[in-house]
């Protein structure tokens, strides 16, 4: 069916195949929480049928939000943050969402990109914040319905999904200390970040634990994303006059640069305890212990709570739902 003169289907025609209002199909549409469930499937249902196009610029003009969420990441070059993304698509298209991905590794873009989900009206933002979100984000964000992702900010919402990170690291230099090394270094993230502060202090945590003296073990602290300084950090590390006996790392990026590093020189290396579970990291032939991450269930439970909220149009409450880590022991060579 096409509305004379356009070629388009029109809401009218979507109602009048179903008997109801135009009002209802527009707000079945637009998910509002006043019309039923068993409603808004039936529009949609009958709205694919017919081959009917939402005017968005029309209904984000009567105040509506688009079908569009947004999902604010720092790095999308590993499969830790592209299993995230490929969760909360599938997550959202089978609640009828559209999936929008904005790369932002800096205050200055994080602020732009929040600013062009606000314009396209974007329906809600998954969130992996930078550590210090301009006032102006802050400001655009207490208006749109978000939740933040494995980084945690307190300007920004309540509702946090996360890892233990600090559990997670004092585990993985546990194991460590357990089969033996003393003198370990790790590499990771600054403190700027929250997960970067958390890991660190797991680190510490193990030694003072293990009744160790802390000065056992050194500390390299750089952009967490940035293979190249992983890559110096080994280097250091491994040039000391007393080298450590392992190296234990706080980000996925840095796990991979160190392996790197290690593989180009001669001789046995330090044993690794490394951030993350890369499928990229199977060319390594050495022992590996990976510090895993249930990240698809907690994208999926992230994305499961925002959209809950915005069907059901209740507020994004105080919520913390945090994931343990697991050590995965590979021995490929």
């Amino acid at each position: 069916m096409a509305a004379r003169g356009t070629g388009m289907v029109t809401a009218r025609q979507v109602a009048e195949s179903l008997g109801v209002a135009v009002s209802t199909v527009g707000r079945a549409l637009a998910d509002d929480p006043r019309i039923s469930q068993r409603m808004k499937l039936l529009v949609r249902e009958a709205a694919q049928r017919l081959g009917y196009v939402e005017n968005l610029p029309a209904q984000m003009m009567r105040g509506g939000s688009s079908r569009l969420i947004g999902l604010m990441l720092p790095d999308i070059r590993n499969s830790f943050y592209a299993t995230i993304a490929d969760a909360l698509s599938a997550c959202c298209d089978a609640a009828g969402y559209q999936l929008v991905i904005s790369i932002a590794d800096s205050p200055e873009t994080e602020a732009r990109h929040v600013r062009q989900l606000a314009s396209a009206r974007a329906a809600g933002i998954v969130i992996v914040p930078t550590p210090a979100p301009q006032p102006e984000t802050c400001a655009m964000l207490a208006r749109i319905p978000h939740v933040q992702l494995l980084r945690r900010v307190s300007v920004l919402s309540p509702a946090w999904f996360g890892i233990d990170d600090e559990e997670s690291l004092r585990a993985g230099t546990a194991h460590l200390i357990a089969h033996g090394h003393r003198r370990i270094a790790y590499i990771g993230g600054t403190s700027d970040y929250s997960t970067g502060a958390a890991r660190l202090a797991g680190f510490r945590r193990a030694f003072e634990e293990a009744g160790l003296d802390p000065a056992l073990g050194s500390e390299h602290l750089g952009p967490p994303a940035d293979p190249g300084f992983g890559a110096a950090a080994t280097a250091a590390v491994l040039a000391e006059a007393e080298p450590p006996s392992a190296i234990i790392t706080g980000a996925v990026q840095l796990t991979g640069a160190v392996l790197q590093a290690i593989a180009r020189r001669e001789g046995r290396g330090p044993a690794i305890v490394g951030f993350g579970d890369e499928p990229s990291f199977s060319w390594w032939q050495g022992e590996l212990t990976a510090i895993a991450m249930p990240i698809q269930e907690l994208a999926l439970a992230c994305g499961g709570f925002l959209i809950e909220r915005l069907r059901t149009g209740a507020a994004i409450e105080a919520h913390a739902s945090i994931a343990s880590a697991r050590l995965v022991e590979y021995r490929r060579g």
